[in-house]
């Protein structure tokens, strides 16, 4: 099949051999995980849950440690339980993580200096350094890329069930937030009332570090399926069931960039019986997605696909209400997720790319109006974002202003929420959330 967004590797007996290696090695998840996150997403589809899904733009080996993992973590679980709380309902945690390390490219080269040199890829395929050598694809970066995944899914798991993620200390974070934010006076009644509700649990001799459900939380983890090199080195049959999975990830998703009906990637994905997402943007025409639909899931299973929106705060109004309309109409079962960070990129004061907090907040405000008057349901919402004090994205309570972006700019490829931005973020969604639920619940009752 027609294939694009993949590098040309100078040897490629070498790469070959790399992916030989790689196709030798353990599962990096397991078939039953990714079946548990698709039954968790099928309800989400219906209407009974949210996903929140979110992490790195672009993992890098520079950037890898136990705390920046951590961080990330801990943000999303700050966030979830905001969510659950102001929707009653079930939030699905999905982690950019422990994969997320090729990206795609507008050019097949950057210019700089007069000095013309392979775009940067990602750090599974090639280095971030502007020189030739870092430039030139390296097959063994895909077993670096796998080793640092492993670590990073080992300690997701320890975090996940050992302790960490245990609903008091989540909420405490949560305090601290409401405490030290610029705008957290403003979140302190929904803070409070978490607070409240966890206090008449343990009045009632609910102890959440004795029930299971409270003293850990599912984590799954996803990335852009794009070195389908590596992805098919991964592909397992499973030994229960006796379907295809891609064990890289628990949840793959195909970009705006590589999803043409008549492709290598969507041939690749329709193989798989992972959970899988596509990208929608304003290139998107209806017809074309009803035919990605059919090709990805064409039992229409609802938790095997979720659509992925991303417009930019502009374009929403314009393009969103007609593809609705037309996935609506033609029945199929998807979740739909609002990505509002990609369509919102700007260029700052000295050249850093950043996105405004204001413009995000307003993507998402527009998706959720435009789900209600299409009476299609808003499951989800997709960010790039870190646990890291960074300084990417302007706006938000901290107030963070184009001149202060360099203080604190460490993104290897596009700009991303920093922990206070996020969590800010997600007590805004939360409201929206709770008015979309409160509306289907007297629909329902009628």
């Amino acid at each position: 099949m027609p294939i694009i967004q993949v590098p040309t590797y100078p040897d490629e007996a070498e790469l070959k051999a790399v992916e030989q290696e790689l196709s030798s090695y353990p599962p990096l998840v397991f078939a039953g995980e990714a079946r548990n996150l698709k039954s968790q997403l099928g309800d989400v589809a219906l209407g009974n849950g949210f996903l929140l899904q979110g992490g790195d733009c672009a993992e890098s080996f520079a950037e890898f440690h136990p705390n920046n993992i951590r961080d990330t973590f801990r943000v999303l679980l700050q966030m979830a339980v905001v969510l659950t709380f102001a929707a009653s309902c079930p939030v699905v945690k999905v982690g950019r993580l422990a994969g997320q390390f090729a990206k795609p490219r507008s050019s097949d080269t950057e210019t700089k200096d007069g000095v013309e040199l392979p775009s940067y890829r990602g750090d599974i395929i090639n280095g971030i350094d502007f020189t030739a050598d870092a430039r030139i694809p390296d097959p063994k970066r895909m077993l670096r890329a796998f080793s640092q995944s492993a670590a990073t899914l080992n300690l997701l798991r320890a975090f996940a069930q050992g302790g960490y993620a245990n609903l008091m200390s989540v909420h405490k974070w949560n305090l601290n937030f409401v405490t030290q934010s610029g705008a957290g006076e403003r979140y302190r009644e929904l803070a409070d009332r978490i607070g409240e509700s966890l206090s008449f649990m343990q009045a009632c001799g609910i102890n959440p570090g004795e029930v299971r459900q409270l003293q850990g939380t599912d984590f799954y983890t996803s990335h852009e399926a794009l070195l389908l090199g590596y992805e098919q080195a991964l592909t397992r049959v499973d030994s229960t069931s006796g379907d295809w999975y891609d064990t890289s990830a628990h949840m793959l998703w195909v970009g705006d960039r590589t999803r043409q009906t008549d492709g290598a990637h969507l041939e690749f994905l329709r193989g798989v019986a992972n959970p899988l997402a596509s990208k929608v943007g304003p290139t998107t025409d209806p017809d074309d997605l009803i035919r990605l639909i059919d090709i990805l899931n064409p039992d229409n299973e609802a938790g095997r696909l979720t659509l992925i929106t991303r417009f930019g705060a502009d374009k929403v109004e314009e393009y969103l209400p007609r593809i609705l309309r037309k996935v609506k109409s033609e029945g199929r079962h998807v979740v739909w997720s609002c990505d509002p960070m990609h369509g919102n990129t700007l260029s700052a004061a000295g050249g850093l790319k950043t996105r405004p907090f204001e413009r995000i907040l307003q993507e998402v405000k527009q998706v959720f109006a435009c789900h209600k008057a299409e009476g299609t349901y808003a499951g989800g919402i997709h960010l790039e974002l870190t646990g890291q004090n960074v300084t990417e994205c302007t706006g938000g309570a901290a107030a963070i202003t184009e001149d202060g972006l360099s203080s604190r700019y460490h993104t290897h490829c596009d700009p991303r929420l920093n922990a206070n931005q996020a969590i800010e973020l997600a007590f805004l969604v939360a409201g929206a959330l709770k008015e979309e639920r409160d509306a289907m619940a007297s629909v329902a009752a009628e």
